[in-house]
């Protein structure tokens, strides 16, 4: 154990920590959609289902995208016989859609097994999608293994009871043997969401409730005086920026022409408007050789922008009336329709901007 990780002391001061923070958890624990009810067995599937959706957003975010999935497909065996689109546009507009696509493979593997799952961690991760942090969150919550998950809310709160000097991407391996350290072998998927539940509503990024925190007087950041000053900052990196343009072809009835991505690479087998490619180049004439029809196109005034993990995207946005039917790759989609599409984040933006501007 490090000189950071020997901070959380003897086992008996260890079994302390999760002891309070088990009793936080009993009276403050979140009720959320996918969650157990106390003395009920949790569901491995709705526990798999929900750590996918919860990867790289929030519980309040992800809510309404747990209870459609669950709405249309209530088993693992219902998901896996889905359609690939129609998966894919049940997540629409949570981004990192990867996810989807690993989402619907691992449905069909535990299909394939007779809708189990395994119940260790090694077994999980060799699971399509399921990383290090899903498969012991798995393993600790639906099936009560000794598993430490560790989040981003895990990973703040144990670099600021540690005090870590470094920023939490430099300091994997120490909030790895912390979690492991206090990770209890009984209850201990009530403790892994304990942890996520604080890092929530009280160790949140700014502004952290230290009074309320069962873990305050163990937390070195707190006794330093700065507990926002951790977990540290790593310097941020400027992101390059792309630009394109993308086109609303709308018929007098007010469908427009959309088309669906490919399914591998960013944004894979959503639904966008025609454009063209996003490239580093500035605006030129040959933007509009892209249109997927010929007709008398007008440019909107501003820009859509979105921002991705590596780059900065900067959209221009033509709109036109147009006849006949559509092009080969293409398909009408009612402006009553957008909202069911499987448009991305930054394709609802083009559209809701080109039809204001009707």
């Amino acid at each position: 154990m490090n000189v950071n990780v020997s901070v959380l002391g003897a086992q008996a001061k260890r079994n302390a920590i999760v002891a309070r923070t088990l009793k936080w958890w009993d009276r403050n624990r979140r009720e959320l959609a996918w969650r157990a009810s106390p003395g009920e067995t949790p569901d491995p599937y709705r526990v798999w289902l929900s750590e996918v959706l919860l990867q790289q957003t929030t519980a309040q975010a992800a809510t309404p995208y747990y209870q459609v999935f669950i709405a249309k497909w209530p088993t693992v065996e219902d998901l896996a016989a889905a359609p690939h689109e129609a998966v894919i546009s049940a997540f629409a507009g949570l981004g990192y859609y990867s996810r989807a696509r690993n989402l619907h493979a691992c449905a069909k593997e535990i299909a394939r097994r007779g809708g189990r799952f395994p119940s260790e961690e090694a077994e999980l991760r060799a699971l399509p999608g399921v990383g290090a942090y899903t498969a012991a969150a798995i393993a600790a919550i639906a099936f009560g293994g000794h598993a430490a998950p560790v989040d981003g809310n895990v990973a703040r709160i144990l670099a600021r009871l540690l005090a870590l000097d470094e920023p939490i991407a430099q300091a994997r391996s120490a909030i790895a043997a912390a979690a492991r350290a206090l990770a209890p072998r009984k209850r201990p998927g009530d403790f892994a969401q304990a942890l996520m539940d604080i890092g929530a509503t009280i160790c949140r990024p700014r502004n952290p409730e230290c009074s309320a925190c069962p873990l305050s007087e163990d937390c070195a950041a707190l006794r330093s005086g700065a507990p926002q000053a951790y977990p540290r900052r790593a310097a941020a990196k400027a992101r390059p920026r792309r630009r394109g343009a993308v086109f609303l072809a709308r018929r007098t009835d007010g469908a427009f022409l959309a088309r669906r991505r490919p399914p591998r690479g960013l944004l894979a087998s959503t639904v966008e408007l025609p454009g063209t490619p996003w490239t580093s180049e500035g605006p030129g004439g040959a933007w509009l050789d892209a249109a997927p029809v010929a007709a008398r196109w007008l440019r909107l005034p501003g820009v859509v922008e979105q921002v991705f993990t590596h780059f900065e995207l900067t959209l221009t946005v033509y709109v036109a009336l147009v006849e006949g039917g559509a092009p080969d790759g293409c398909f009408w989609v009612s402006p009553d329709g957008v909202g069911e599409a499987g448009f991305s984040n930054v394709m609802r933006k083009a559209v809701a901007r080109a039809l204001r501007a009707r």
